[in-house]
């Protein structure tokens, strides 16, 4: 019989390993990195004011930054770069433009030759952090941020993306008797979900509960895979779950459930992250990197992208999934950007559950970095 590793353990495995790994792209100072003279900035054609917009603006109707269709131009360098990127899937929508650009060669077209490589984020975090990998699209999760606490370079250099507001991917529970939307006692349930109380998803969920009675601290949790969740939502095997695109469709409507919260609109939870080799060894790739992504964005996801027939029809090949399925939910919304505070809220959530290592928290200056995306739509911060 197989036995679970508790969280708690294997986060702090993920951690310890991360450092051993990564003891080598330390500097003197143990700040992680080192320290680089300042780049130089210029305008960007078809990028104007529209392409940043303030990090603190937290608006649930905050327009997304964009560009014209196509830009930032491409400028590509001077000698070819491979570029090993991990993430845990390639199946999910929020890692599309990524695939859209290495398909439609916007990589190609900076000299960079782009290796997605499917990697569970336990397994990948310590390559990033040697530099055996050069990026992930992931996010800061709390294994992220005690390792940034521990010492060793790694930033979240670009957003992906927040739903669309009508989408209900979230938290979702089955009534009880005499319950409703709006009244429902959390505490004490136990919740089905594919996500530990170590990731992202742990802030907009507690969030959620705390409307409702409950908190990250006083609901357990079983980890089910991605096809049982709402199985055991629906038998009872348990009475709350974070339902994700498009699955919760199978019960809106349904009055024995209530959705009570999703993932805040306007504010990307993941996106890029960047090790040693393109902070600092490479930073040159690291822009023209984030330059393809961003014109892709700009390009094929700048507004209601699934409202184009064939590109929906493109995009479920792509991404080997049913179209139907595909159009069922909304467009997301593609977003380059990183709010502010948005790594003081997800740690907050992860001391609310017990998963980070009792440090202080990691400074926002010392795991986000917006200069990057910046610098490759030609805005001075």
């Amino acid at each position: 019989m197989r036995t679970r590793t508790p969280l708690i353990c294997t986060l702090a495995l993920v951690t310890a390993s991360l450092l051993a790994a990564a003891g080598c792209a330390k500097n003197d100072s143990g700040s992680g990195g080192v320290d680089a003279a300042p780049r130089t900035v210029k305008p960007v054609a078809g990028c104007g004011a529209g392409s940043w917009t303030d990090p603190a603006d937290l608006a649930a109707d905050r327009r997304p930054a964009r560009c014209d269709r196509g830009a930032p131009a491409p400028r590509p360098l001077a000698k070819k770069r491979k570029i090993t990127v991990a993430t845990g899937t390639l199946s999910a929508e929020y890692v599309a433009p990524l695939q859209v650009a290495v398909a439609k060669g916007e990589f190609a077209k900076e000299g960079l030759d782009v290796e997605l490589k499917v990697l569970p984020t336990p397994d990948a975090l310590p390559l990033l952090a040697k530099g055996d990998v050069d990026a992930q699209w992931a996010a800061p999760e709390a294994a992220v941020m005690n390792g940034i606490n521990g010492g060793f370079d790694i930033k979240w250099v670009a957003g992906n993306f927040s739903p669309d507001p009508t989408s209900k991917s979230g938290l979702w529970v089955r009534l009880k008797e005499g319950e409703s939307a709006g009244h429902v006692d959390m505490a004490g349930r136990r919740m089905g979900t594919m996500i530990g109380k170590g990731s992202v998803i742990a802030y907009p969920m507690d969030t959620s509960l705390k409307k409702h009675g409950g908190g990250l601290d006083k609901i357990s949790f079983q980890q089910l895979g991605s096809a049982d969740v709402l199985t055991a939502l629906q038998n009872g095997g348990v009475d709350s779950a974070w339902l994700l695109d498009p699955v919760w469709r199978k019960v809106d409507g349904d009055r024995r459930y209530a959705f009570l919260g999703g993932q805040p609109v306007g504010e990307p939870l993941g996106g890029l992250l960047f090790g040693p080799t393109l902070l600092t060894e490479d930073p040159d790739a690291g822009v023209a990197f984030l330059r393809a992504y961003i014109r892709t964005v700009n390009t094929y996801f700048a507004g209601d992208y699934k409202s184009d027939p064939a590109f929906v029809t493109e995009l479920a090949k792509l991404m080997k999934i049913d179209e139907a399925t595909l159009r069922s939910t909304p467009s997301m919304r593609m977003d380059w950007e990183i709010r502010k505070g948005t790594t003081d809220r997800l740690q907050q959530a992860y001391s609310d559950a017990g998963v980070s290592e009792g440090k202080p928290p990691v400074p926002e200056a010392k795991a986000v970095d917006r200069a990057m995306y910046g610098e490759a739509i030609g805005h001075k911060l």
